[in-house]
């Protein structure tokens, strides 16, 4: 994959159809949805995009940092595969340190895109 062409958003699709980063997106007020947008357009149309916006995670995740209202950060992890952002999981940071948990959720729906 040529990486200096951008990415094309593509949200994650659970084996019954779900598409939870979506719905996660869709329960965020107004305001909130247009800030995670505006900054997925960034990483999509810059790719590749550095700090402070998108931070590699390892493991080919990366993570897009939004600053919400209410002095709160959105997460929304994703995996750049075959010109497309794949959006796997995505929340409302409350401490420092990645949970565990959120991490291993990405991680295993980036082997499920991975299979196909």
């Amino acid at each position: 994959m040529g990486e200096a062409e951008g990415l094309k958003v593509a949200f994650y699709r659970s084996a019954s159809g779900s598409e939870p980063v979506r719905s996660w997106i869709r329960s965020l007020s107004r305001e909130d949805r247009r800030v995670i947008g505006f900054d997925l357009r960034l990483v999509e149309m810059g790719w590749p995009v550095g700090l402070p916006l998108c931070r590699p995670l390892g493991d080919g995740l990366w993570e897009v940092r939004s600053s919400l209202s209410g002095n709160r950060i959105s997460r929304v992890i994703f995996c750049a595969t075959e010109g497309r952002m794949v959006l796997l999981h995505a929340f409302i940071r409350k401490t420092q340190k990645m949970p565990d948990a959120e991490l291993h959720l990405a991680k295993a729906r980036k082997k499920e895109v991975e299979r196909g």
